[in-house]
């Protein structure tokens, strides 16, 4: 298995059992692996199918951001982050 299709199995791994709706990883500067849960008017479904999209190529603005503030710091390189829907108000 190459790296990709280990990073893909990871972030499908994390939408479903860590309860993410968007987890990325980050390859090199120049490429990304990102799944993507699909939402339904903002809201995650609680219903036996889920909707996963699997993108792998060049960073959106928003990463390439992300990629540019850890440079600046000298933080390294991201491993990976996740987006987690918000939690629900009592």
């Amino acid at each position: 298995m190459d790296e990709r299709s280990k990073a893909c199995a990871e972030m499908v791994e994390e939408i479903l059992i860590g309860g993410a709706y968007k987890a990325t990883k980050y390859l090199s500067d120049k490429l990304t692996v990102k799944a993507t849960r699909k939402r339904y008017k903002g809201k995650l479904r609680k219903g036996e199918n889920v909707d996963i999209v699997l993108t792998i190529g060049k960073p959106n603005y928003e990463e390439r951001e992300k990629i540019k503030r850890a440079k600046k710091a000298k933080q390294g390189r991201i491993e990976m982050t996740a987006k987690y829907p918000p939690k629900a108000k009592k």
